[in-house]
Parts: C-alpha cells; structure tokens; sequence
C-alpha cells in the first residue's frame, strides 16, 4: 500500500447545511456534488461532505456507532497571523472555539474549532513545514 491518503469523508447530519458552512462561511468551492454528496479538491487529496447515515450504511454499520472519534483535520497556514484570521473566519460562520489560540511547546501556534457536526479541526502555523504555492505542504 502507498503511503498516502486519497479521500477523506467527512459525515454530516444535514449535507445542506454543512455545504453552507464549507462554502458560504469558509470559501471553500465545490469541483462536484449533486443530492448525496459535495466534494472538494484539496491539492493532491479530496474532500467529501457526505451524509451521517449514508456513510453509515455504505461501511455496514449503525451512525450511533460512527461519532466524531479521536481524530483532529487539520489546516496549516503560512504564518502565525494567519492562524487567528482562519480561527475567526471558522467562528464567523458558525463554528465554536473550545479555547483561544496559544504558543505551542514545539514552537509553533495553533487553535481550534469545532465544525457543525462535531468535527474538530486544528488551525495551526509550524515553522518546520514548508507549505508552496498551491498549498502542498511537506515536513521539514
């Protein structure tokens, strides 16, 4: 198996409103989506909002059982400034901030938010990696 990951799913209670969110609140734009699904291209993966009970059922399982898990997305950014504008834009558009931004001990800055179904993303600026142009991102 490659190393790599091609696709996350990102399962939601209500796909309209989730699309509101990721698109009306933080400017993300759709490359398809139609009744079931919106998927997003992000750089050399994709994104997809996807109903909570669809995703459930097409992995044979009951959505009870799928929760948001011990798992964080994350978004890095090019400066620690824009930690705290992304932090604000995710807030603005219905977002909810467990706590404030702070200094990291690696010596780095992150924060979070908590998206409308639960799912927790980490806004972080890392001065160990380099992020080009078209937002590809590599360690060291």
């Amino acid at each position: 198996m490659e190393q790599r990951i091609s696709l996350v799913t990102i399962g939601v209670a209500d796909l309209a409103r989730a699309r509101t969110f990721y698109v009306d609140g933080l400017g993300w734009q759709p490359v398809f989506e139609n009744e079931e699904v919106v998927f997003f291209q992000l750089n050399a993966i994709l994104a997809g909002l996807y109903s909570l009970d669809s995703l459930a059922k097409d992995a044979g399982t009951d959505p009870a059982k799928l929760g948001t898990g011990g798992m964080a997305l994350a978004y890095n950014t090019r400066s620690r400034e824009e930690v705290d504008s992304i932090l604000a834009l995710a807030e603005s558009a219905g977002a909810v901030r467990p706590a404030p931004a702070e200094e990291k001990e690696w010596g780095g800055y992150s924060g979070y938010f908590v998206d409308l179904d639960g799912h927790l993303w980490e806004v972080a600026w890392n001065p160990g990696f380099k992020i080009d142009a078209k937002g590809n991102i590599e360690f060291g």
